[in-house]
């Protein structure tokens, strides 16, 4: 099929849906292989990664510790009573979905203070419109003011990009498949 000129117009259309979908957002876990935990250095483990909207963090950690997400004060100062955002399930998924610094320490008592704090820089791109990110995707997300967690607590972005780039590669790619089938029918 590939010699015929149909099966030729199929090949470069494929080639080019593959050539235009944009490179795919990176998951990075905290601390790698050690994970969310004391004894590792954050900061190092941060340092030289470029962090832009779309990737994701994941904290993997045992039941005695937490991810809080905090106020630049809160995390200057090891402070874990107001935070934004609270995750105790052990495996945490947090979606970057906007530019800006954010702040990460683990709520167990004197664990931030030996080291288990993060910060991130994220970067921005040309977007800056106001459509909705995903989520939070923890399962055990509590609401910094306390009561019942609801989806506006655990947080639709107000300004997300998220998504956005995966939705244009699909988008291309279907254009593709569809262009393909009706060349072939």
């Amino acid at each position: 099929m590939a010699g015929t000129p149909r099966g030729r117009l199929l090949a470069i259309v494929l080639l080019v849906a593959v050539v235009l979908v944009p490179a795919s957002a990176k998951d990075y876990t905290v601390g790698d292989s050690s994970g969310w935990k004391p004894g590792v250095d954050y900061t190092a483990w941060a340092k030289g990664k470029s962090f832009a909207i779309g990737d994701t963090l994941s904290f993997q950690y045992s039941s005695s510790h937490s991810v809080l997400e905090v106020s630049e004060a809160d995390h200057s100062t090891c402070s874990a009573s107001n935070p934004l955002r609270s995750h105790r399930d052990q495996s945490t998924t947090v979606p970057l979905t906007k530019p800006g610094t954010r702040y990460f320490i683990c709520g167990a008592a004197g664990h931030c203070a030996s080291g288990m704090k993060l910060a991130i820089t994220v970067s921005g791109g040309s977007d800056s419109g106001s459509s909705a990110g995903p989520a939070m995707r923890a399962m055990n997300t509590t609401p910094a003011a306390g009561g019942a967690t609801t989806t506006a607590d655990v947080g639709q972005s107000d300004s997300s990009a998220a998504g956005t780039g995966a939705r244009l590669a699909t988008g291309l790619l279907f254009a593709a498949v569809g262009l393909a089938v009706l060349m072939m029918g």
